[in-house]
């Protein structure tokens, strides 16, 4: 068994969902779960195909998000793992509707951090172990943190 990890390769801001699913199905169950969330969301998204032809199988309302979503799922290589890249709305906006969908197994991440997608491959194929998703903590919050966190929260609109 061999690990690799690999780096997604995005513009720094882009949003990026990765997740593991089974079946063909998933390519067009996902995006109507995307276009269904926003009318102004842009998407493209990537499913590796994990049996029969194991084609990149792709879709997507914007043409670089997608291009960017099947280079990465071919980076990746991960039998019946998918990425969703977003602009025009977050993760927050969409995970609800994506975890609806029957063949989504896990979502690994949901970020706009860069990202390490951790890969084991043995004889059979390769598969997602895990993701490293950002840097690691620099240390813990003061009263002052929190209270900046709190209004930061309630500016965006989140909280009341």
């Amino acid at each position: 068994m061999a690990f690799t990890a690999i780096r997604v390769d995005k513009p720094n801001g882009l949003n990026v969902i990765i997740g593991q699913t089974h079946f063909v199905k998933t390519v067009e169950d996902l995006h109507e779960a995307l276009a269904g969330t926003s009318p102004h969301l842009r998407f493209g998204l990537a499913f590796c195909e994990a049996s029969g032809p194991r084609l990149v199988r792709h879709s997507g309302n914007d043409s670089d998000l997608t291009a960017l979503a099947v280079k990465n799922a071919q980076a990746i290589g991960a039998g019946h793992s998918f990425l969703v890249f977003l602009r025009e709305g977050y993760p927050l906006n969409v995970l609800t509707a994506l975890k609806a969908v029957p063949e989504v197994c896990t979502i690994f991440c949901a970020t706009a951090n860069q990202v390490d997608v951790l890969v084991a491959g043995t004889g059979l194929g390769r598969g997602i172990v895990g993701v490293v998703d950002g840097a690691t903590p620099l240390g813990v919050e003061t009263e002052a943190d929190q209270a900046e966190r709190r209004a930061f929260l309630r500016t965006m609109g989140y909280k009341l």
